[in-house]
């Protein structure tokens, strides 16, 4: 009997493990919507950009946000690998300040709950995306804030990297778990998020199963349904209407995984060259939802990356989440698996594909949730 709690008890923590604090949660919601409205944006200004609009450039411009990363993070660095491949580390911010207030209390700091290493293969015809969980066990190196040095901390939540050192912390993090050097650095907001899914008119999914969340007040039914942003937004939140998930933020992910390549698809089809208002509307939303590295924070620059990605369909689209095992001291954290991780890493770093072999045994692909939204 008492192995038997004892496991009732583990399987209750991971249901309440990887879970954001608040009245709503800020799970992996941020890092699906990071890579989403990164993708717009990019869009965006490749279009743009065929308008030649100056004003609208000088416009856009004063939207973006730039941190500069190489100046902060200096030499100590994985080496830049100039093989037509880049790395790009997309997350989301937490912070409740302003209108994200309605999301949760404003705790004085902003988290990014989960992120995405977007790998772009040489050719720029596929990517591999990697998650990492917000809730991931890592040491995490030390790092610089406001001219002061914070010490590394070995067992720290991955998301506290950027509530302790901004970008810049979280970059560094990333780095020093991967060996790999970012290319570029991506964050989004809630609200930007909302309002980028409300300009591209919705977001045209299929549920093959009822979804139902009174937390994120999501109720879907099997069928087709184009979501607004408050409803996109419940989508990428919800982990405990869904029949059949492990009732924890890895089961969110897949779910986040599978929206944003619908979303891509809706980009993709949204006709906004025949629509300059439209357009103008998108760009501007994502713009100003977006903060940059400073080797992006400019619409050429962003327009040039945007065409570097824009061969890139979803179908080309390898999403996987940093292969995890469950804490055995807190079954609400987990932690990265020593070699299937380096599978994953190695792969990217000599442009190949990450193979299957690399999350064999992972908790973090068996959410249950990988065939619910088309």
């Amino acid at each position: 009997m008492a192995d038997s709690n004892g496991s009732a008890q583990a399987a209750e923590g991971r249901g309440r493990g990887i879970r954001a604090t608040g009245r709503r949660r800020k799970g992996p919601t941020r890092r699906r919507r990071a890579l989403t409205i990164t993708l717009c944006a990019l869009v965006g200004a490749v279009l743009l950009g065929g308008a030649g609009l100056g004003y609208v450039y000088f416009k856009l411009n004063g939207n973006l946000k730039g941190v500069d990363i190489n100046a902060a993070l200096g030499q100590d660095r994985p080496k830049n690998v100039d093989n037509g491949s880049m790395d790009i580390l997309v997350m989301g911010s937490d912070s409740r300040a302003g209108k994200n207030g309605e999301y949760g209390k404003d705790e004085g700091g902003a988290r990014s709950d989960t992120a995405m290493v977007v790998h772009v293969f040489k050719g720029h015809q596929k990517a591999s995306v990697v998650s990492i969980p917000r809730d991931t066990l890592v040491t995490r190196p030390s790092c610089t804030k406001d001219g002061k040095t914070v010490p590394e901390e070995r067992r720290a939540m991955f998301n506290t990297a950027f509530e302790v050192g901004g970008p810049a912390c979280a970059v560094k993090t990333v780095e020093s778990m991967s060996g790999i050097r970012m290319d570029h650095f991506i964050e989004v907001d809630f609200t930007g998020f909302k309002k980028l899914i409300d300009a591209l008119g919705g977001v045209d999914i299929t549920t093959t199963k009822p979804i139902n969340d009174r937390y994120s007040h999501l109720h879907l039914q099997p069928g087709k349904h184009t979501l607004n942003g408050e409803d996109a937004l419940g989508l990428v939140r919800t982990r405990h209407g869904v029949p059949g998930g492990d009732g924890s933020d890895l089961g969110r992910i897949q779910l986040q995984q599978t929206f944003i390549k619908a979303l891509m698809n809706q980009v993709r089809n949204v006709g906004v060259l025949s629509n300059p208002t439209k357009l103008y509307n998108i760009a501007d939303t994502a713009t100003k939802a977006i903060t940059t590295d400073t080797d992006l924070n400019s619409v050429p620059q962003l327009t040039g990356l945007a065409k570097t990605l824009g061969g890139i369909t979803s179908d080309r689209i390898d999403m996987v989440t940093l292969p995890v095992e469950y804490d055995p001291i807190n079954p609400s954290r987990v932690l990265p698996l020593t070699k299937q991780g380096q599978l994953v890493w190695d792969a990217l770093r000599r442009d190949q594909d990450i193979p299957k072999s690399a999350i064999k045994g992972s908790a973090g692909d068996k959410g249950g949730t990988s065939n619910y939204v088309k």
